[in-house]
């Protein structure tokens, strides 16, 4: 049976309609990227990235830190450094940091609304309350 849950987490307030947004267009693209990421590191885990691979993906990422800005997991993802050019296998293991940080992110503010209106945010916009299975 599911339970109601608090949407009102204080430590991380909900999104806005446009963080949901852009939440929605940048993290499939975060996940082509570690997938990408990992299978260079397959090939040559040593390897060092280059500075456009750098460039694009702290473009990407530089975007996703607006959003868990005031989130707790915010303390614990990084940016890619293009001083130190990091190896493969760093960025692979930076990469995936992202991707959790940001499900959990999402667990805390999409789910199943209580008034029947199918899976959503629950944004500042539009609060509501919800239902985690």
């Amino acid at each position: 049976m599911p339970r109601r849950t608090d949407t009102n987490n204080a430590s991380s307030p909900p999104p806005t309609e446009e963080q949901a947004a852009t939440y929605d267009r940048l993290v499939p693209m975060l996940e082509a990227a570690h997938r990408e990421m990992t299978e260079l590191s397959k090939k040559k885990q040593d390897g060092i990235v280059n500075t456009l691979k750098i460039k694009m993906l702290n473009r990407l990422l530089g975007e996703l830190i607006k959003i868990i800005e005031n989130d707790p997991s915010h303390a614990f993802v990084d940016m890619l450094d293009e001083e130190t050019l990091p190896q493969n296998s760093d960025a692979v293991l930076i990469l995936s940091q992202w991707q959790a940080a940001l499900k959990q992110y999402k667990d805390r503010h999409y789910g199943l609304d209580s008034a029947g209106g199918g899976r959503r945010w629950f944004t500042v916009e539009n609060p509501g309350e919800r239902y985690r299975s």
